[in-house]
């Protein structure tokens, strides 16, 4: 189970990023911490393991910055590329 800053109270959407992590994504490996939020820099699709561990798919996104809180990204289905996890 990743790490989780957040467990214990609520971030609202708009609060600043307590830190951020390069996102590689992997089918077996949960990330070191759980994120709130990705940004992309190609467009393409994100895959993702929520921290309910529920498996969700976007659609295609243009690069930017989108609210999730996740504790994996996952390879299979994700096609953006350039991932940073914000914390």
């Amino acid at each position: 189970m990743p790490k989780n800053r957040f467990s214990n109270y609520s971030l609202g959407g708009n609060a600043p990023a307590l830190g951020s992590i390069v996102v590689t994504p992997s089918n077996s490996e949960d990330l070191d911490e759980a994120i709130r939020a990705v940004t992309i820099g190609t467009a393409g699709v994100i895959a993702w393991r929520g921290i309910d561990d529920v498996d969700n798919v976007t659609a295609s996104l243009p690069p930017g910055t989108y609210s999730l809180q996740a504790k994996r990204i996952l390879a299979t289905g994700t096609t953006a590329t350039q991932i940073t996890g914000w914390i």
